[in-house]
Formats: structure tokens, sequence, C-alpha cells
């Protein structure tokens, strides 16, 4: 997702308009994605981070990946509680 935010750039002097539309795509898909707070969290930081200009940078979902990843394997976390029938 971060790939497809950098590629407004490809667009000369288009690319930041193009983030008008895709920051709050964006902002959804990040929520549907991690959920919870860092759902929340992360889909407004990675809202303003797309539509504010040059920012494109920060790799907020490659970010929030890792913090996810890193959180779930913290000792005495069960992770993802599955249902059995």
């Amino acid at each position: 997702m971060d790939v497809i935010g950098l590629a407004s750039y490809l667009l000369p002097a288009f690319g930041e308009w193009t983030d008008i539309v895709w920051g709050p795509v964006s902002a959804i898909i990040f929520y549907m994605t991690f959920g919870g707070k860092t759902g929340q969290v992360g889909a407004f930081v990675n809202l303003l981070e797309e539509t504010l200009p040059f920012t494109d940078i920060i790799p907020t979902f490659t970010i929030a990946y890792f913090y996810e990843r890193k959180r779930n394997s913290k000792p005495g976390h069960s992770g993802p509680q599955k249902t059995t029938t």
C-alpha cells in the first residue's frame, strides 16, 4: 500500500492532487487492515500523511505492520483467538 501512495510521484504536477483522492481511500484500507486502536490512530496518521504535501515518503503501512508484529509476539500475548465449533 505504501508503494501505491508513492506512485503519485510518477505524475509530475498531478501527483500531489491525486493524494486528495488516495488519502481517504488509503485511510479506510488502513483501518480495515489493522482495526482496533492501531487502525484508528494509524488511519488518521495515514490520512494526514497522504493529504499533506511531500509527506508520502513515510511508510505508514510498513511501520504499522512491524508494530503489530512486534506487539503480537510479546510473551503472554496469545495472539488472535480461534473459535471452534
